[in-house]
């Protein structure tokens, strides 16, 4: 088994895949600020180090720990915020994940695996759904930030040999997910549901995206410590779904109708995206086993769960 460091490990998808990884046998340290993720989604057996990944404590850490694997998941998440403050998102997104990738480097960690974007990445793309070869020209800081931290992997792997993948995530749901941005929309609409609060719905509800659920997204991220590929990876469903199709999800698992509130459509709004995900199912053997009705239905039980606490 190994040592392994996840940043964000206090998070949405970063304590789901610390529960894995547990469960699995390794030995896990997370480096996470709380400013996001929370101590009571910490498994009790990772140990924390409550600190900013632009820290310069940063170096400590992994010389004392001496991980084999890097996890890297903390971020900026929020697409507006990166376009109300872009420099904000980029000592996060960059220098801070740059001051991760530079101790990996000194500490010879053996592989680092990257969270990036599938769904902000690529821009409008006219290839729907979007292949890893489609050229990204992000309309976002926070999916421009994303791709540049990607092009710093690859040149660590030429010129140090640090081995590394990189996922891009669509738009991730399931329980312990943030409620904010435009990613959380199924946890938005989830969480006033079961409280039987009104929602905002943004236009017609015909703009799609690819929902992939969190645990589909942590085996794949757990698939990918161990494969042999240095390069950019899709991690999605392949199937547009619109925010209608969300709705009716939700309502079939609630079994009543939503309260939505609908507001005109934000300008510059991304009206499709969603993943092709061959590259997946080739490189990792990895498909999603989670529908979004059945991934919608487990939302909606560990939502009412936090509710009775």
């Amino acid at each position: 088994m190994s040592k392994i460091i996840v940043t964000g490990g206090a998070g949405f998808i970063g304590s789901t895949l610390v529960d894995k990884l547990i469960a699995d046998g390794h030995e896990v340290r997370v480096i996470d600020d709380l400013s996001a993720g929370k101590r009571e989604y910490l498994n009790p057996q990772a140990v924390l180090y409550q600190i900013d990944i632009q820290s310069e404590e940063v170096g400590a850490i992994f010389k004392k720990e001496q991980p084999e694997y890097v996890f890297h998941l903390a971020a900026q998440i929020d697409v507006r915020r990166s376009m109300e403050n872009p420099v904000a998102d980029n000592q996060i997104n960059v220098r801070g994940a740059f001051n991760i990738l530079e101790q990996a480097r000194l500490s010879g960690v053996k592989k680092f695996i990257f969270s990036s974007t599938g769904g902000a990445i690529y821009g409008e793309a006219d290839e729907v759904p979007t292949g890893e070869n489609f050229p990204p020209y992000p309309l976002s800081f926070y999916g421009i930030h994303k791709l540049t931290f990607e092009k710093y992997l690859h040149a660590y792997f030429k010129v140090y040999g640090l081995d590394y993948t990189v996922l891009r995530f669509a738009n991730v749901y399931g329980p312990r997910q943030y409620k904010g941005g435009e990613a959380g929309v199924i946890a938005i609409f989830t969480d006033n549901a079961v409280q039987g609060l009104e929602s905002a719905q943004y236009g017609d509800g015909s703009q799609t995206r690819d929902y992939v659920y969190v645990d589909d997204v942590v085996r794949a991220l757990c698939l990918a410590k161990d494969c042999s590929y240095q390069g950019e990876i899709n991690i999605g469903t392949g199937v547009e779904s619109s925010l209608l199709d969300v709705r009716q999800a939700i309502e079939e698992a609630i079994s009543e109708p939503l309260n939505i509130k609908v507001l005109p459509r934000k300008p510059g709004e991304q009206m499709r995206s969603c993943l092709k995900i061959q590259l997946a199912k080739n490189i990792l053997n990895w498909e999603p086993a989670v529908s979004l009705a059945e991934g919608i239905l487990q939302t909606v039980k560990w939502s009412k769960e936090q509710i009775k606490k």
